[in-house]
């Protein structure tokens, strides 16, 4: 049996990622960097420092830093807590498709 070797020369991401991730790791992938960029902008938007948010969250300043940069696999109840100082939430809705 011959297995296909995939190098990632001349290939993009999109390709390699899905010959390493099944479907539901590309998915959570997708929403760990939908939620890390959410947060970064939303927290530009209202124009606060990650220190600020940290006073106003409770959450300390380098946790925040990792999960704008996606480098934490962040806890559901500090998600909520850095969230809703920025008038944001999250919520149950369904994947879309494709």
């Amino acid at each position: 049996m011959s297995e296909k070797v995939i190098s990632p020369k001349g290939h993009s991401w999109s390709e390699v990622r899905g010959h390493i991730m099944t479907s539901g790791e590309r998915a959570a992938s997708n929403l760990r960097v939908a939620m890390m960029l959410e947060l970064a902008a939303a927290r530009a938007e209202k124009g606060i420092s990650q220190k600020k948010l940290e006073a106003l969250s409770g959450v300390k300043q380098p946790v925040i830093a990792r999960m704008e940069k996606g480098y934490t696999n962040t806890q559901l109840d500090t998600v909520l807590k850095v969230l809703a100082p920025l008038g944001k939430t999250l919520y149950i809705g369904d994947l879309p498709q494709g």
